[in-house]
């Protein structure tokens, strides 16, 4: 008899990836998928470490789990399970660990894992990260309208508030072969937007096991994927600063199948705390990057990361971050508040702003976007762009976006699903 699966996904476009090339693995092998809120014979929850209440959050799921099916296995894998499996493993309920080197051998592990076992206490399979090789391609399809598609994994720098390359390893990138053979699949599929993701995307090219020589890099990629045949729009997840150079923002530009939208981290307006966070640019070159996009895109949608409350970060930084965020021509933000992380150097750094400052910056800055993501709608409207109109009405109402994500609803209707259709704003 087949045995069912169900997976929950915490964090960012990368996790989800990888959790549907997991369960895509699992079905393979004749597991049958089912929706989280059933009852099924595993649960896996792929985590994040980037969330301020990962163990909290998970503790939760894992409750509920033990509630509806009290005599389910569960695993625990992601960036969380990296960087504290010993945590995780003290969960009651919970029956398997996996780091990052072993994610992608689900199969197996599940194969050997039984309620015996699994009594004895929950089994850890993690390794150090430094020992995490190779790079796993994988892509989420969660409709056939937009594609997640994972060309890097990893990252070599060395931010002083980031776990990430604790929890995922150096950088390394699929080779462009693997990205055009995976966006035939997608294509083969029906999807028409493919979202490009990584953790750190525009140091592609370092290939499946790393290294400090490039054989290739994310220019190469764009202009590969641009040529190839099946695919009607591309868009780029996010892309640091230093790493969005001119030739790529030209390139999108003049490009019909890349998207007039970036989302750039920033993470902070002043240069004295850019410099304790370790970043590898400073505001102005930031502010160049915008400028560039607008003037050769003015309909471009810029999208920023900003952290607020870093250690250190006193008014008058948080007043530098604001009025260079108001002034610059982004259109929306993505703000997160600071929470110290075990073995970062910001962790030690001191002074530590209170936690009710933090907050408040916070919903300064998500006001802040609101205005800009306001503006830069309003700005849209009378323009003719091409809408991508999704798969799942909501209350009778479908909904897609624009080349420039401009998000569009209108009355649902079932021949406009998956197509692209030009829409006056």
């Amino acid at each position: 008899m087949s045995r069912s699966v169900a997976f929950h996904t915490l964090g960012c476009k990368l996790n989800y990836s990888e959790t549907s090339t997991l369960s895509r693995s699992l079905e393979a092998d004749g597991f049958v998928k089912k929706d989280f809120n059933d009852q099924a014979d595993v649960y896996v929850i792929n985590t994040c470490s980037v969330t301020d209440n990962a163990d909290k959050e998970c503790r939760y799921i894992v409750r509920g789990i033990q509630r509806r099916a009290p005599e389910a296995f569960v695993v625990i894998t992601g960036c969380y399970a990296q960087l504290k499996p010993k945590e995780i493993a003290q969960i009651e309920g919970v029956d398997l660990v996996l780091g990052a080197a072993e994610k992608f051998n689900l199969v197996h592990h599940l194969s050997e894992l039984t309620k015996s076992t699994a009594n004895s206490g929950a089994q850890i399979r993690s390794c150090d990260i430094e020992d995490v090789e190779g790079f796993h391609s994988s892509y989420s399809q969660s409709d056939r309208t937009r594609a997640f598609l994972k060309v890097q994994d990893g990252c070599d720098y060395n931010c002083s508030f980031c776990t990430i390359p604790l929890a995922r390893g150096h950088s390394r990138s699929d080779s462009i072969e693997g990205v055009l053979a995976n966006m035939t699949e997608l294509a083969a599929g029906g999807t028409k937007e493919i979202v490009l993701t990584g953790i750190n995307l525009g140091d592609f090219g370092k290939g499946y096991d790393g290294g400090k020589k490039k054989e290739t890099n994310f220019y190469d990629l764009i202009q590969e994927m641009d040529a190839h045949d099946g695919i009607d729009r591309i868009r780029i997840s996010s892309i640091e600063p230093n790493l969005l150079t001119n030739e790529v923002i030209e390139f999108v530009a003049q490009s019909k199948k890349f998207m007039p939208h970036f989302h750039v981290p920033l993470q902070s307006g002043s240069d004295t705390i850019l410099a304790a966070m370790r970043r590898r640019y400073r505001r102005d070159l930031y502010a160049d990057r915008v400028a560039t996009i607008k003037k050769l895109m003015p309909h471009c949608c810029i999208g920023a990361d900003v952290i607020v409350g870093f250690p250190g970060e006193t008014d008058e930084h948080f007043k530098e971050t604001f009025d260079f965020l108001h002034d610059i021509d982004v259109s929306y933000l993505h703000v997160f508040t600071y929470s110290e992380r075990d073995n970062t150097l910001a962790a030690d750094m001191k002074p530590v702003v209170p936690v009710h400052i933090r907050n408040e910056r916070n919903k300064a800055l998500r006001n802040l976007s609101y205005q800009k993501m306001s503006y830069f709608t309003e700005q849209q409207r009378g323009a003719k762009r091409n809408v991508l109109f999704e798969i799942a009405p909501k209350n009778g109402i479908m909904e897609g976006y624009t080349d420039n994500y401009v998000k569009v609803q209108t009355p649902y209707r079932p021949e406009w699903v998956n197509s692209i259709i030009e829409w006056e704003l």
